[in-house]
């Protein structure tokens, strides 16, 4: 668990370092995008890696990693659109937006660590693919909820599937980087 641990924080340091970048070229602008478009966003991102795992040609410059560090950006984005709420115009600053996302990774980083214990890291047996099949499948499911004006029955809320979309994406990160160095 100690190397996962070192394997996820290195993950989310690049994620970050790429979120702060953006915060200072566009700052929060981000904050004005309803869920709907985030979970849209994501869904494209996550389209597209499936299309890369399957189509022999690629014709756009950005490989399979870029788009998970955009899928667990978003879903950052989004834990922090529930928890805020949607504004008219962008509210955050740097130091704000920066405090925000290390609070939605702390949590999502122990439900990691949670799962992980139940699960035994199952995850390392898992094939990329697979981890991309998963979050289009969490996606859809956001979509339903969404739908359903975020009404569930009996499944949990959207919050935690953006949380394991965004673990999932770090996973599918490590496996694609063990992959480089082999």
């Amino acid at each position: 668990m100690a190397e996962t641990l070192k394997q996820y924080d290195a993950v989310i340091a690049t994620c970050k370092e790429l979120f702060t970048n953006k915060m200072k070229d566009y700052g929060s602008a981000w904050r004005i995008l309803r869920l709907t478009s985030l979970t849209d966003q994501i869904f494209i991102k996550a389209q597209r890696i499936r299309g890369l795992q399957q189509n022999a040609e690629q014709k756009v410059d950005e490989d399979e990693a870029s788009e998970f560090i955009g899928i667990i950006n978003y879903s950052i984005m989004a834990l922090i659109q529930l928890q805020k709420g949607i504004v008219e115009q962008p509210d955050l600053s740097l130091d704000e937006a920066v405090k925000l996302y290390d609070e939605q990774v702390a949590i999502t980083r122990q439900l990691m660590i949670n799962k992980n214990h139940d699960y035994g890291e199952a995850w390392r047996d898992m094939r990329v693919s697979s981890l991309t099949d998963l979050i289009l499948q969490k996606l859809l499911r956001v979509k339903q909820i969404e739908n359903n004006k975020g009404k569930t029955l009996v499944s949990e809320g959207i919050d935690a599937n953006y949380q394991d979309m965004i673990n999932y994406s770090v996973f599918a990160m490590i496996h694609l980087e063990a992959q480089t160095n082999n």
